[in-house]
């Protein structure tokens, strides 16, 4: 019996082809990384400024029906549930309850305003005053 020997060998990858191909991925992800990271505090300032808009809508519908905005003390649940002494409350004005910013926060709401007939606003994701970039207050004003 003869057995014929095949002349091709199996084999793997080097360990020089699997340090190029960790490169190559080391440096795609230094290069997409930061982009993809700068894009989603972008959009969670996009989210505030349309749940902002929303709230702003629901108010001056609220207004338009009770002859008035909210105090600061009803706050944004004036638009859920009606707050005592509202007799033409016809809400709820927001379909699924007053939403958080996208940082997990409550809006602020006051009325009246420093800037307007009330003042809506979130902090940002740093959650303080000012800041700059996505650290920035997003207002209603």
């Amino acid at each position: 019996m003869f057995r014929t020997r095949s002349h091709r060998r199996h084999r793997g990858f080097t360990l020089l082809e699997l340090l190029v191909v960790l490169v190559v991925l080391g440096m795609l992800a230094g290069i997409v990384g930061p982009r993809y990271f700068n894009q989603l505090g972008r959009s969670e300032a996009r989210i505030a400024h349309a749940q902002i808009e929303t709230l702003v809508k629901a108010l001056d519908i609220y207004r338009l029906e009770n002859g008035d905005y909210p105090t600061t003390e009803q706050g944004l649940q004036a638009l859920v549930s009606p707050p005592g002494g509202v007799t033409n409350w016809g809400g709820p004005y927001l379909r699924k309850g007053v939403p958080q910013d996208p940082w997990g926060r409550d809006y602020i709401y006051r009325s009246p305003g420093e800037h307007g007939e009330f003042d809506l606003l979130s902090l940002g994701r740093d959650g303080r005053p000012g800041g700059e970039g996505d650290n920035a207050e997003i207002t209603s004003w």
